[in-house]
């Protein structure tokens, strides 16, 4: 019974569209960029009924006196849409960002606030470029504060 099982299983899946996994992808890697600049990954594919953030971080805010940095405090939430593509021939990636996917994403971030009970922090919505040749990273561009909470939406 176990052998009938795993041959159903095995030809009854489905395969996931090419998309998609590029999609996966081009998050693992924008991740893994984000960590190393210092930021504090928080949480990724966060859904809300409005739409979706694809990661979210924390970073921490440093106040250079000479060469000793101190902490102020002041953390800022960073909601980051990750747009990987395999081709520029026709637009930037941020570009698919567009006013209605502005008005999604700062609704879904309003959504997040939500969860923590609003509390008083710092907000900034970046985008993070992925291109991929053959399959592979081949660059990742990281545009941070790329755009404001949509109007009528304030924070803070």
């Amino acid at each position: 019974m176990k052998l009938f099982a795993k041959l159903k299983t095995y030809f009854t899946r489905k395969t996931e569209p090419e998309h998609l996994k590029r999609g996966k992808l081009g998050e693992r890697a924008a991740k893994k960029y984000l960590k190393k600049q210092g930021l504090k990954f928080l949480t990724a594919n966060f859904r809300s009924n409005r739409g979706e953030i694809d990661l979210i971080f924390r970073e921490r805010s440093q106040i250079g006196l000479g060469s000793i940095f101190t902490r102020n405090g002041t953390d800022c939430l960073v909601f980051a849409e990750v747009k990987t593509r395999s081709s520029e021939e026709w637009t930037r990636p941020a570009a698919a960002v567009d006013a209605r996917k502005r008005r999604l994403l700062s609704q879904t971030a309003l959504d997040y606030l939500r969860l923590l009970k609003n509390p008083a922090t710092k907000i900034r919505f970046d985008i993070v470029e992925v291109l991929l040749r053959e399959g592979t990273v081949r660059e990742i561009r990281h545009l941070p504060n790329t755009f404001s909470l949509s109007r009528p939406y304030r924070y803070g």
